[in-house]
């Protein structure tokens, strides 16, 4: 029997990229809650380094970071490949989630940020935000032509961002600015709910970091 556990929160986009991969490979595994405010004792044995989510325990080893799990889980696993085969997409499948690693989150900062610090931040988040616009104008996966690596890992660009755009009331993707990556990112969501939290209660849960807002 395998053994197979990952310590999450239900909130965070990185903890539902390795619940995607195992989904997809069809991996049983029990999913253990974890509170960032009262972390496990399992947890900070786990990632001792880092003390965050995710951590995947795979007969009774720990390994860290989503993106991380994701490739082990594609390469220990049978079942549907998450990476691609050729090894030039698999390089672009790669870079593509540096990228968004890199460049998103730093978008989605821009959003808890102020004044003219936010501004200047939010100048920077448009012109990443342009190369994406640029990149999905025509192509629905960003390698190939189906679902994968760096698609899973654009899952905080698909929901979550819109989800902080809403409960801040900032706005950095509409339809009028970016037309291709809005477009991109409803049927992103509609086509993949079954991997995706409700967004009501996402939404419901992060309004709570902008009171003023929620009101």
């Amino acid at each position: 029997m395998v053994d197979v556990k990952l310590l999450g929160l239900w909130y965070s986009p990185f903890s539902h990229r390795v619940e995607w991969a195992l989904k997809i490979k069809g991996v049983e595994y029990e999913y253990i809650e974890d509170d960032l405010h009262n972390k496990s004792s399992l947890l900070l044995e786990s990632n001792p380094i880092h003390k965050k989510v995710p951590v995947l325990i795979h007969n009774g080893k720990p390994l860290c970071e989503s993106m991380v799990i994701v490739e082990y889980i594609d390469e220990t696993f049978e079942g549907p490949s998450i990476l691609p085969k050729d090894p030039y997409d698999r390089a672009i499948a790669r870079f593509w989630v540096k990228f968004l690693e890199d460049q998103v989150a730093a978008a989605g900062k821009s959003i808890f940020l102020k004044g003219e610090e936010q501004e200047k931040e939010k100048k920077e988040a448009c012109e990443m935000l342009k190369i994406l616009e640029n990149e999905l104008k025509d192509k629905k996966y960003f390698v190939g032509d189906k679902f994968g690596f760096a698609d899973i890992a654009a899952n905080v660009l698909a929901i979550w961002l819109g989800v902080f755009e809403e409960a801040s009331g900032v706005p950095l993707v509409t339809s009028e600015n970016f037309p291709n990556l809005y477009a991109w990112r409803n049927e992103y969501c509609d086509q993949n709910k079954e991997y995706l939290p409700f967004r009501d209660e996402l939404l419901a849960h992060y309004q709570a970091l902008f009171p003023a807002k929620a009101k």
